[in-house]
């Protein structure tokens, strides 16, 4: 049931011609205990789907907001397996997809096997590894797909015709497309390049395709979402958790249709 509920989200709001609002929050920032918290607060202002991310302390995509979070998360020793241990225990609450965005190095030192079945044990519906491309998957994917839970794979502005669709092939969850040459953080604007890389993916791939990295106002994502089937935001958003500005989190969200 795990990967299957990413599926009937995305089905749910494509049936509504509406479009998916992924947040992004770094689970143990500002304390393991506010991770339901922070939960509820998104689902309640209209989140579809919530990645949460694994304090790592060297990671390859993360801008400074979320480095900063991973460390403050970091700091009061918040491991991967107290997020696992915490999403176990709130489960029974959680209505939308769950899905973990980690690098690799903390899934090896608790092992794949134990990962994936602990994950699948707290209701998560996916993974994002950053730093696990394409050839190296194989050692992890196995043992996610025993556990039915979607390894979601990463498109980039560098990516050319041939990776896009290697890449599309067999993908699960949906596409997770890097709108920018760098790290995650807010822009001012996109370029053609970005509007051109979404429609290409999306000609191609069987699976939806969300657009991240940058996305800061609500504007934004109206705008990237009329070439995507959904958005993701990060930064914003834990910097205006980190911030306590709770009512700001909602007006990031665009009105969706009511069913």
């Amino acid at each position: 049931m795990s990967k299957e509920k990413i599926k009937q989200t995305f089905s749910r709001l494509n049936k509504n011609n509406d479009k998916a609002f992924i947040s992004y929050i770094m689970g143990g920032d500002g304390g393991l205990d506010q991770l339901k918290n922070q939960i509820q607060l998104l689902q309640d202002s209209g989140v579809d789907v919530i990645e949460i991310g694994i304090p790592f302390s060297d990671p390859v995509a993360d801008g400074p907001v979320i480095q900063e979070a991973a460390l403050r998360a970091l700091s009061d020793n918040v491991s991967l397996r107290d997020i696992l241990n915490q999403l176990k225990e709130i489960k029974d609450e959680v209505h939308v997809p769950l899905v973990i965005m980690t690098y690799i190095n903390p899934l090896l030192t608790l092992g794949y096997e134990a990962f994936s079945k602990e994950a699948a044990e707290a209701g998560v519906s996916g993974v994002i590894i950053p730093d696990v491309p394409y050839e190296e998957e194989d050692e992890i994917k196995d043992y996610l797909t025993d556990a039915d839970i979607a390894l979601i794979r990463l498109i980039t502005l560098t990516s050319d015709e041939e990776r896009i669709k290697t890449l599309t092939k067999d993908a699960e969850g949906f596409i997770y497309a890097v709108t920018v040459k760098g790290t995650t953080g807010g822009r001012v604007e996109y370029g053609e390049d970005t509007y051109a890389l979404l429609e290409k993916i999306k000609s191609v791939s069987d699976v939806p395709v969300c657009a991240g990295f940058g996305v800061s106002s609500r504007e934004m994502a109206e705008k990237l979402s009329r070439h995507t089937d959904g958005v993701i935001v990060g930064s914003k958003i834990v910097d205006l958790l980190h911030q306590k500005k709770f009512d700001d989190i909602k007006h990031l969200i665009p009105e969706k249709t009511t069913s």
